[in-house]
């Protein structure tokens, strides 16, 4: 924005960002707040973003990381959902999700925290544009990743016991 700008330019420009930023995200979503404060024992914990999803019915927490994940961060992320979900949570909604954007997450460390199995979920983000090449292989690596998910999911389902098959 130039130097003499007017207090509905500065208005018009703050939402037209955060339309765009809730459409990237997709649809169905409301912010709620930024840095929402928690205080846990006498310790502050911040939220970076809080939106409330109309589909999902159920609050969304984003937590932006500059650097690479840390298994702590999971930690940190159950204990404010489940924090929104004793105080915040309203009749009807469904339990509160945390998705944590960063630059960088290691595979292996996300299968072993099984992140994406409760409603902690991590994705990186990406601050310049990548090779098409690269761009192609991270997209079919994510639905094949997606994929053996809901096929894993699928077959934990389906298995059925009978008294006698379980041994305690």
């Amino acid at each position: 924005m130039s130097d003499g700008y007017s207090e509905r330019d500065l208005d018009t420009a703050l939402v037209r960002e955060m339309e765009r930023f809730l459409l990237e995200l997709g649809g169905g979503f409301a912010f709620v707040a930024r840095q929402k404060r928690i205080t846990v024992d006498g310790d502050d914990f911040y939220l970076d973003l809080l939106f409330y999803h109309r589909g999902l019915r159920r609050l969304v927490v984003l937590d932006l990381k500059l650097g690479k994940f840390e298994a702590g961060f999971k930690g940190q992320m159950e204990l404010v959902l489940r924090w929104l979900d004793k105080h915040e949570r309203a009749a009807g909604e469904e339990a509160p999700i945390g998705l944590i954007l960063c630059a960088q997450a290691g595979a292996e460390q996300l299968e072993l925290l099984q992140i994406g199995q409760a409603d902690v979920h991590v994705a990186e983000y990406v601050t310049r544009h990548l090779p098409p090449a690269l761009l192609h292989r991270k997209i079919e690596a994510a639905q094949r990743r997606s994929a053996a998910q809901t096929a894993a999911r699928h077959n934990d389902a389906n298995i059925e016991y009978s008294n006698d098959e379980v041994e305690l």
